[in-house]
């Protein structure tokens, strides 16, 4: 039970290389300021306080509660505008859900979550986890709340490709050896985006980051809030950080764990990611040489010697896939098994089930556990069937920054850096980081600073070996952050939540529940 709520919390919090440059979102720019080790980017700008009066039906509106099928939970649904900019020109429905406070003591309103992903259901990671499993005194105060954003499961899905397509598409070769696997991977990341403007064409020019931040404030004031208690996880921090800077008088409790750094170009946050899960993995290496059973080498293999036997493996699996047992005959190649060795990378508590699924591919040719791994990861069930997961993902991802990489000789001068950064993984990660190159509608962000000035204490939360969203940028974070208090858990894996720290979940109880920040410099292991 704790190692599959480990990888659900994992896998919706995941930043996900293996098909888009990464997730930072559009802005309105006033000033330009500096960001430590970046040049000059534009700050977010707060919208004016007083609501548009063309607004006024969507914050007025009220929501009619019903059951949705899980004991305890009620589902309703929000209308928001498609867009923005032209309000009368139609909604989009979002799906809501609430756990009630169950008490005793005052409550303290509605405590509104996000997992991450971009694509991550927060209606799911609710009702499946927070709804159930956050600290008791936590769901005794507060309305457990979450909305899927836009264009994520049950909130009007992007959809790009269907099960048989999208088994094609994930077992695509993203290190290519030569000049037709390289034209194979490019017509994939072609039809990939041609399948999501041919079935979303109108919802995928409307699903950026601040377009859902701004959902948030709709269901803010519907929820009857003064203010915002929120709890957001991986890029669940850059739709919270960027609530911040567009709403910041309206900042209740809010906690960013795992945090984003929104300042960052695309091929700098790819490549801090790609060292990221370099670093996590060497972590797993040691871990991994410690134990008579690790496959990947004998007792006191150095962590470098493992790095080299696991790429070693991948390369024979590029030349000859094996068998997986699956009844739809897919076979474990490099891609797949990569996937399933990065979807480890987020929980130690995984590690365990990756050895037993190295072990059983390497030595017995069984690759059935490094599917199961990779399948969890996109969300692909038993039938074939995928959830919108990374069609949501990408569809985010290409809006809310300018692509990493424009061609594939930009890909193939870069490949060395990512090299660099991850022996094991960097080349993958740096041909993963094209396809929205090839995305049928333009980005609308660039990245910038958020200061969010006048904001009630923020709490940034940073883990040191996180894999997806490396320590150095919750640093930054806390630093643009008018109001932040840094939270730094000394540890392994994604996030720090809820995941074995007394001293962590303590210190974000504490403020959720009093609004008292950790002290200054607080470090946790």
């Amino acid at each position: 039970m704790h190692i599959r709520r480990s990888l659900r919390r994992s896998r919706t919090g995941v930043t996900l290389l293996s098909l888009a440059a990464l997730l930072v979102s559009g802005c309105s720019a006033a000033k330009t300021t500096s960001s430590p080790g970046s040049t000059a980017v534009a700050a977010l700008v707060a919208l004016p306080q007083a609501t548009p009066s063309a607004l006024a039906p969507y914050y007025g509106q009220k929501l009619s509660w019903r059951g949705c099928g899980v004991p305890g939970f009620q589902c309703a649904t929000l209308k928001a505008p498609l867009d923005y900019a032209e309000p009368g020109a139609g909604d989009v429905r979002l799906a809501v859900v609430r756990k009630r406070a169950t008490g005793p003591g005052k409550r303290l309103g509605s405590l509104l979550v996000n997992p991450g992903g971009p694509g991550g259901s927060a209606v799911g990671y609710v009702q499946q986890y927070a709804g159930i499993g956050y600290p008791a005194e936590v769901r005794a105060r507060y309305d457990m709340v979450a909305a899927d954003p836009r264009g994520v499961a049950r909130s009007e899905p992007v959809e790009c490709l269907d099960g048989r397509q999208m088994d094609r598409y994930t077992q695509t070769d993203t290190t290519p050896d030569d000049q037709r696997e390289k034209d194979q991977l490019i017509t994939a990341y072609k039809g990939f985006a041609e399948g999501c403007g041919a079935h979303s064409p109108k919802l995928l020019r409307h699903v950026s980051t601040v377009e859902a931040a701004r959902d948030m404030d709709i269901l803010r004031a519907v929820l009857g809030d003064r203010k915002l208690a929120y709890v957001g996880a991986s890029y669940g921090t850059f739709l919270g950080a960027t609530y911040a800077g567009l709403f910041p008088d309206r900042v209740g409790r809010l906690v960013l764990d795992g945090a984003m750094d929104p300042s960052l170009p695309a091929r700098r946050l790819n490549l801090d990611q790609t060292a990221g899960f370099e670093t996590a993995f060497q972590s797993f290496a040691k871990d991994c040489a410690q134990r008579s059973d690790c496959p990947l080498g004998r007792k006191g293999t150095a962590p470098a010697k493992v790095g080299e036997n696991l790429k070693a493996f991948f390369r024979r699996l590029d030349a000859r896939p094996i068998p997986t047992g699956d009844p739809d005959g897919r076979r474990l190649g490099e891609s797949l098994a990569t996937t399933g060795v990065i979807a480890a990378m987020y929980d130690e508590s995984t590690w365990d089930q990756l050895r037993e699924a190295l072990t059983s591919a390497i030595k017995g040719k069984d690759g059935a556990g490094l599917l199961a791994l990779s399948d969890s990861y996109y969300e692909r069930d038993a039938d074939g069937r995928y959830a919108n997961l990374m069609a949501a993902n990408a569809a985010v991802n290409c809006l809310d920054l300018p692509t990493a990489f424009s061609t594939p000789d930009q890909v193939e001068k870069a490949v060395p850096s990512f090299e660099k950064a991850s022996p094991v993984f960097g080349e993958g990660l740096a041909w993963a980081s094209l396809n929205c190159a090839y995305w049928p509608v333009m980005p609308t962000g660039q990245p910038h600073r958020i200061e969010a000035k006048g904001a009630a204490p923020i709490v940034v939360v940073g883990t040191t070996r996180d894999p997806a969203t490396p320590y150095r940028w919750a640093r930054s974070l806390a630093r643009q952050l008018s109001s932040a208090r840094l939270l730094t858990y000394d540890g392994d894996g994604h996030t720090a939540y809820g995941r074995g720290s007394a001293c962590i979940d303590s210190a974000i109880d504490t403020y959720l529940l009093h609004g008292t920040p950790p002290t200054k410099g607080k470090s946790c292991r």
